[in-house]
């Protein structure tokens, strides 16, 4: 008897935890890709992906609501730290009744891409239409799709919210899916790629020996316009991998083109958002956020 007690519950607990993967490119549609086999590494760090995927993460149907949002782990583009930077701030924001899908990308390190840096933006934007594509099967709103980004996924999140090209190659009824998300939070993300860059990230995207024409293309602050949707940006003084700078000049960018959101500088924390953080100030951007977003599902 214990022992049938005992199997139910690990089958209980898989159950409630496990997550449906999806692969949201269309078969044989992926582009960008030389078909070479996939490598990971273990400590739920992923170094190389084959094909990107889509793990959802749903609240009960009675509790949903129209908004959802893709999170997009970082590692410097050169790994996806997809646990705490991801997942669990997946099943937070299901605790807010949004439906949450953690994106983990292609790493433009991969030795599987033709073009390096267009690999994880290819992967965001395809992932945006696949969403806003199916959103009635999962009773969602086509039209209140964000992006979260941590770090370097960050950095992927301003991308799609500025870059205008569609680089899918997706044909169809697809070409008419729109590819910029409705809006965004940046968690210390990465914005520049000059003085205050995050030096891993910028190499890992445009290699070690980038043009000053690339860097600046790829700064994101230098691609806000009047059209970047809403954003929110979180970061810490004391961050010493991505300095505040980067979400100051995002900022400040957002301003001078009259684009809807906040910043929030805490004064310690180092690189990290965590929805586990106790700090007695920087706890308190999960409060911050949610209000936030409750304001942009009212819109």
């Amino acid at each position: 008897m214990k022992k049938a007690i005992f199997l139910f519950l690990i089958f209980f607990f898989v159950q409630i935890s496990a997550q449906e993967k999806l692969m949201f490119w269309p078969k044989g549609e992926m582009p960008n890709s030389k078909i070479l086999a996939s490598k990971t590494k273990k400590k739920k760090i992923l170094a190389e992906l084959k094909e990107p995927e889509l793990f959802a993460f749903l609240p009960p149907v009675k509790e949903r609501k129209q908004m959802s949002v893709i999170i997009i782990p970082g590692g410097g583009y050169s790994k996806l730290t997809y646990d705490e930077g991801a997942f669990q701030i997946a099943k937070w924001m299901n605790t807010l009744g949004i439906s949450a899908f953690v994106l983990n990308y292609r790493l433009p390190t991969s030795s599987d891409l033709v073009q390096r840096e267009i690999a994880p933006l290819q992967d965001i934007q395809a992932s945006i239409k696949y969403i806003r594509k199916n959103a009635a099967q999962w009773n969602i709103s086509p039209n209140l799709v964000g992006v979260v980004g941590t770090s370097a996924g960050g950095h992927l999140a301003a991308s799609v919210s500025n870059i205008t090209t569609d680089y899918t190659d997706l044909k169809g009824d697809w070409t008419s899916i729109s590819t910029i998300p409705d809006f965004a939070v940046l968690f210390c993300p990465v914005i520049d790629f000059g003085e205050f860059a995050h030096k891993g990230s910028r190499e890992s995207l445009l290699g070690e020996n980038a043009s000053a024409e690339k860097i600046t293309e790829y700064s994101m602050q230098n691609r806000v316009t009047e059209k970047t949707p809403p954003t929110i940006l979180f970061h810490n003084q004391d961050d010493t991998a991505v300095p505040p700078m980067n979400s100051i000049l995002y900022y400040k960018a957002m301003t001078k083109n009259k684009v809807k959101g906040s910043l929030f500088i805490f004064p310690k924390g180092g690189h990290r958002f965590f929805v586990t953080d106790k700090d007695v100030l920087s706890e308190n951007w999960k409060k911050l956020c949610s209000d936030w977003l409750e304001t942009i599902s009212n819109k």
